[in-house]
């Protein structure tokens, strides 16, 4: 019994590891999110540290998984995905890929601000592509001032200040796609003669 839950122990810092940079988190804003100790945090991803229920309560609420999900990892085969929605900066992400690196997709809802601010443009590295569900967003890029429908969508390299959000008072929902390494997502598609769809 001891044995089995030194296992299920030993699984944890891994998965606080790879949960934390799925959600791009540094080892000081999860301090300051949770009030643990940077030393502490580091310790516990390394596995040096054995995680208490003290510990581990606010990690799981700083990165939206359940107590379950952080010390019991899901049978393997398992074909289920179990989604967590986080909210960051007002803004809601489902994140619907687990793996680290590479391409990160996410549904995001944006909700308005009131009174509305004035947005600030921002620069980092990667590339990203947003597809309109649901409202109408606000795309900054430059000095490109563009508003984008449902069904529409826009790719740009993150290394040029932007900005997004509602264009109205009215929430907006995206599916976005994000590459730290500047990878770019294209959908293309011809008709085949005679009407038949393109196969992949």
């Amino acid at each position: 019994m001891e044995d089995d839950l030194d296992r299920t122990l030993g699984t944890v810092g891994p998965r606080l590891r790879a949960l934390r940079r799925q959600n791009e988190t540094t080892l000081a804003e999860l301090s300051a999110a949770t009030g643990i100790s940077v030393s502490t945090l580091s310790r516990l991803e390394s596995g040096t540290r054995r995680p208490t229920l003290e510990l581990l309560l606010p990690l799981a609420r700083a990165h939206g998984v359940t107590l379950d999900e952080l010390v019991d990892a899901p049978p393997t085969g398992d074909p289920r995905i179990h989604l967590r929605p986080v909210t960051r900066h007002g803004m809601t992400m489902l994140p619907l890929t687990r793996r680290p690196g590479g391409i990160q997709a996410y549904k995001l809802v944006i909700p308005p601000e009131n009174p509305p601010a004035k947005p600030v443009l921002q620069t980092h590295e990667g590339y990203e592509w947003a597809y309109v569900l649901n409202g109408r967003l606000r795309v900054l890029l430059g000095e490109h001032d563009l508003v984008l429908s449902p069904g529409e969508a826009a790719e740009f390299d993150t290394r040029l200040p932007h900005w997004f959000g509602p264009a109205d008072d009215e929430p907006v929902e995206i599916l976005s796609l994000f590459g730290k390494q500047g990878e770019r997502a294209h959908l293309r598609a011809r008709p085949r003669p005679g009407g038949a769809p393109a196969g992949p």
